[in-house]
């Protein structure tokens, strides 16, 4: 069975369409959305508006960059959750009505779980059971991934995602939107020891990042009060302290599930899993302890339709359809 299908991602502020072919992702074309920059995070109201401005024109161009008719299609795909619910809107409407026009199958796919998927489009993929670190503005969870459809969330935020932590940081800092990046690439040129963070301590494997928020808020705070240029002039020590901190503290959680578990077979995936930081440090980590470790390409680490199409594509062979009253949720989880 060579299924071809498209995809159609529009979760948050990137529209995005794939092609796959027999599990062969053919291209992934991105429209990201700059309008959200002057207002320092996404505005929902813009990004859908957006997301239908740009939808038929990248679902076009995935197509004939791909020299396939929409008549070939075996399945069309989309991302019903989580995300943002008019975003979601939508991609599920222009997908719906594509599927009904062509008498096609549709294929819901959840947002997360294709994140995870992503390790499969391309070589090395992970054998199963692996542990996958999910990392984004949204979501920072611990998945136990027994096979292509079948995912256990064992650990996850309580409150804030470390994306999200990232942003906000950043915005502290009068960068502009989007942050995160922004602390990387300064923090490649910093002392990661320049300066220390309270660490949140939450028993078992879940996660927290909001009082990480507030030490940071206090910190920039009370020291501009000697210096109010504090955060221009040591820049680049405090974004290299701020990531370290960061990313010690989702790894070690991730080692403690390797520890639980028994599985060292580790993947990253999210936007956040293209963070230098944490690639470096899970990459030493691998050095140390004899973890195989599994990093996605950065085009699959934010977010993007090729790993909905991927996902659609294990989804097709387990003859997994939507029907065509099927809805977006803002909130789906993991394993819904």
């Amino acid at each position: 069975m060579h299924p071809l299908i498209l995809a159609i991602e529009s979760s948050c502020d990137e529209t995005s369409a794939s092609i796959i072919q027999a599990g062969k992702v053919l291209n992934n074309v991105i429209a990201s959305q700059t309008v959200h920059q002057k207002y320092g995070g996404v505005v929902p109201e813009l990004a859908s508006r957006a997301h239908q401005q740009q939808i038929h024109h990248v679902v076009n161009e995935a197509l004939t960059s791909a020299d396939i008719r929409p008549q070939q299609l075996n399945a069309i795909a989309f991302t019903r959750g989580p995300g943002l619910l008019g975003s979601l809107l939508v991609g599920v409407s222009f997908a719906k009505g594509m599927a009904l026009g062509l008498q096609l199958p549709l294929i819901e796919v959840n947002h997360m779980e294709a994140h995870v998927l992503a390790h499969f489009i391309d070589e090395p993929k992970p054998s199963f059971p692996f542990l996958c670190l999910t990392v984004s503005g949204g979501h920072t969870q611990l998945v136990l991934v027994h096979d292509y459809l079948n995912m256990e969330v064992i650990g996850e935020t309580r409150d804030d995602a470390i994306g999200e932590a990232f942003d906000k940081a950043a915005k502290m800092m009068d960068f502009p939107y989007p942050g995160g990046p922004l602390i990387d690439k300064y923090a490649q040129l910093g002392n990661p020891k320049a300066f220390k963070f309270p660490h949140t301590s939450i028993p078992g494997l879940d996660f927290s990042f909001s009082g990480i928020k507030t030490a940071f808020l206090y910190f920039l705070r009370d020291n501009k009060k000697n210096e109010p240029r504090f955060a221009e002039l040591f820049r680049h020590d405090i974004c290299a302290s701020l990531q370290a901190h960061l990313v010690s503290m989702v790894m070690n959680k991730l080692k403690e599930a390797v520890l639980q578990t028994g599985i060292n077979r580790v993947a990253i995936a999210g936007g956040v899993a293209a963070n230098s930081g944490l690639r470096k440090s899970l990459q030493e980590q691998a050095a140390h302890s004899g973890w195989g470790v599994f990093i996605p390409d950065f085009e699959y680490c934010t977010d993007n339709a090729a790993m909905i199409a991927i996902a659609a594509h294990y989804k097709y062979l387990a003859k997994c359809f939507a029907s065509l009253d099927v809805a977006p949720l803002a909130n789906l989880a993991i394993g819904d």
